[in-house]
């Protein structure tokens, strides 16, 4: 089939898959109703899924104005995204891609005479800005934040490195190869 049709979603995968698939594009917590809708499945197989994607904590169980939702464990992705580092980069490239973030930092500072993104903040508080400049300085904060992000996630790649290829490697034997 060249291809893909509605009917293909739900002739191809099992109800359970299709609520795994739809979980795994949450944004935001989400009631179990529009799960189960998005999956094509009825509330009762969403529950059920949801539930044991909850036990295993791939989700969290919270609530939407009273009703019973879900949303990704946000443990779970930061684990994801730190070993999805691991997995693409060498420690050496994760090392430089962490100078090239601080670099970056730095210069975003420099750039408005500030030390830091509180301090920045701070400045929108104090200083006579028009609209044009509040927006402006509103998509550094959003780049600076980004920044911080990314520095935050290549430190913890670089602090779990051993760790994570150590467990990802096969052993060949009962010690480990890895110093």
């Amino acid at each position: 089939m060249a291809e893909s049709t509605p009917t293909s979603w739900t002739a191809d995968t099992s109800g359970r898959e299709r609520v795994r698939h739809v979980a795994e594009t949450l944004t935001e917590p989400t009631p179990v109703g529009e799960i189960a809708e998005r999956a094509e499945v009825s509330r009762a197989t969403a529950a059920d899924e949801l539930q044991g994607l909850a036990s295993d904590d791939w989700v969290t169980e919270t609530t939407v104005d009273g009703t019973q939702a879900y949303d990704l464990n946000p443990v779970r992705l930061l684990l994801d995204e730190v070993t999805d580092l691991i997995d693409d980069h060498s420690r050496e490239e994760l090392e430089q891609q962490l100078a090239d973030l601080k670099t970056e930092q730095e210069e975003v500072a420099a750039a408005y005479d500030a030390p830091s993104l509180a301090a920045f903040r701070e400045q929108l508080a104090t200083e006579e800005l028009s609209a044009a400049e509040l927006r402006e300085r509103r998509n550094v904060i959003e780049t600076w934040e980004a920044i911080n992000t990314e520095i935050g996630l290549v430190k913890h790649a670089l602090q779990l490195y051993d760790d994570v290829v150590e467990l990802a490697s096969p052993q060949t034997d009962s010690s480990s190869t890895l110093a």
